[in-house]
C-alpha cells in the first residue's frame, strides 16, 4: 500500500512541475518547490506545538489548493504559483516519507515516525 501512495504522491509532484512549466515559471520557482516551504521548520524555535502548527500550515495540501483557487478567482498569477509550489512540495515530502507533524516533535508525523521502517 505504501508503494501505491508513493506513486500517487509522485504523480502529484509531476503535475505540479508540469503546471510550473506550463505557466512558463522562472527557474527559481523550481528551487522554491524543492526548498521554500521548509522555512516553516523555524516554527520549532517556539516549541513542538508551535512548530507543528507552523510546519503544517505550509505543508497542508488543502491550504495549497485554497491558495491556488484564490489565485484563479482574483486572477493573480503569483497566488497561483505559490499554491502550486506548496502543493508540489507537500507531495514531494510525502513521497520521501515526511508527513504533517504532530505535537510530539518533528520526527512524529501522520505517516509515522520519520526514519522508522
Amino acid at each position: 500500500m505504501k508503494d501505491i501512495l508513493r506513486l500517487e504522491e509522485a504523480a502529484m509532484l509531476g503535475v505540479s512541475i508540469y503546471a510550473l512549466n506550463n505557466a512558463n515559471a522562472e527557474w527559481w520557482w523550481y528551487i522554491l518547490l524543492v526548498l521554500g516551504p521548509d522555512i516553516s521548520m523555524l516554527g520549532y524555535v517556539g516549541g513542538n506545538k508551535a512548530g507543528a502548527a507552523f510546519y503544517n500550515l505550509f505543508h497542508h495540501k488543502g491550504i495549497a489548493i485554497i491558495v491556488f483557487v484564490i489565485g484563479c478567482l482574483l486572477p493573480d498569477l503569483l497566488m497561483q504559483m505559490i499554491g502550486i509550489v506548496l502543493f508540489g512540495h507537500s507531495s514531494m515530502d510525502r513521497l520521501f516519507g515526511y508527513g504533517l507533524k504532530t505535537n510530539q516533535g518533528f520526527k512524529y508525523t501522520h505517516l509515522g515516525i520519520i526514519g522508522k521502517k
